[in-house]
């Protein structure tokens, strides 16, 4: 059985998308949509329309899995709740603070249209989720540590450009290194959210933009950027092209623990990633958790799941038997 995708979006995220069904043999791209003109449109996949977004209720008898590939201060709060009736949708939710109310809006969109909804997919939400995870229940005992970066956030960036008089904008968030060398060694320091990371933006403003007004809301977005230590660099969209086009990314995730009866030895369980493209990195994660979708749903297990809820061996195309033989 060949599992049909849609993208909806076809930004950055979109693209990685594209590129992640590629590689699997399992998947096929059937279609994707986008708010802007499709004519404007030119994707990867040779065959595989470009339609509006309006077109979605069109294909619903052609798509198994829906990926939303859209934003989370504005598009994905809308979007897959609303979409999450219709199709089985996947998304990269990524707003911490706001994770536990976008669930229930879409659990209860997915429940009413028997569709299985999967939201908050990526590194972090979603890898990082899962090791923070496995680490709290192997080292009960101990603290949890997370760092992100260096490297450039999306969901931070599509942020600015939200701000009026924004044009283009760039976010790299940064660990804070002697926070980070306290933690692994051992140290278990009780660091406040300032004092893990620093947050540098570079802006690009349109022209007769009020520059101190633009700084001002980015560094009191709550949720963003008001709890961090915040650089507003404003630079041309020539710099910001030249010198700030990649979208690296990568991060760490620490659990400090003690085991023994008086808990006199010490572990370190720590988990990281550095990746060169963080959309194309998070794209695939969401197409493995398409095909846990789609088969969660095969099963009639409707609803809005995370990470936290989805056997390893449904994110594989390997059958069990394969994953027992080859990678227990």
């Amino acid at each position: 059985m060949t599992i049909k995708i849609g993208i909806l979006g076809y930004g950055n995220l979109g693209r990685g998308v594209e590129c992640a069904v590629k590689q699997c043999s399992d998947m096929e791209l059937t279609a994707v949509f986008t708010r802007r003109n499709p004519t404007s449109v030119t994707i990867l996949t040779p065959g595989v329309p470009v339609k509006h977004m309006d077109d979605l209720l069109s294909m619903k008898d052609n798509i198994d899995v829906l990926i939303l590939c859209g934003g989370s201060a504005t598009d994905l709060p809308e979007q897959t709740p609303q979409w999450a009736e219709h199709f089985n949708v996947i998304d990269s939710f990524d707003t911490h603070a706001k994770v536990t109310e976008h669930f229930e809006a879409v659990d209860k969109a997915a429940q009413k249209g028997k569709k299985t909804a999967v939201i908050s997919v990526g590194w972090d939400p979603g890898m990082f989720s899962l090791n923070r995870l496995y680490a709290n229940v192997i080292l009960p005992v101990g603290c949890d540590y997370t760092f992100w970066g260096k490297g450039v956030s999306q969901g931070h960036s599509d942020a600015i450009r939200r701000i009026k008089g924004v044009k283009d904008a760039r976010q790299y968030t940064i660990p804070i290194d002697s926070a980070l060398e306290a933690v692994r060694s051992g140290k278990n320091p009780q660091l406040t959210t300032r004092e893990k990371h620093l947050r540098e933006c570079y802006v690009v403003a349109e022209d007769g933009a009020d520059l101190e007004a633009i700084e001002r809301e980015i560094k009191t977005m709550p949720n963003y950027f008001a709890d961090y230590d915040t650089i507003v660099n404003f630079v041309s969209q020539e710099i910001l092209d030249q010198e700030h086009s990649g979208i690296p990314h990568g991060g760490f995730v620490i659990r400090s623990g003690k085991t023994g009866w008086e808990e006199e030895h010490g572990h370190i369980i720590e988990y990281s990633l550095t990746l060169d493209s963080n959309p194309e990195f998070t794209s695939s994660v969401l197409v493995a958790y398409a095909r846990a979708a789609y088969r969660l749903n095969g099963e009639k297990n409707f609803g809005c799941k995370t990470v936290f809820d989805i056997a390893p061996a449904y994110l594989s195309p390997k059958s069990n038997a394969e994953l027992r033989k080859e990678m227990l």
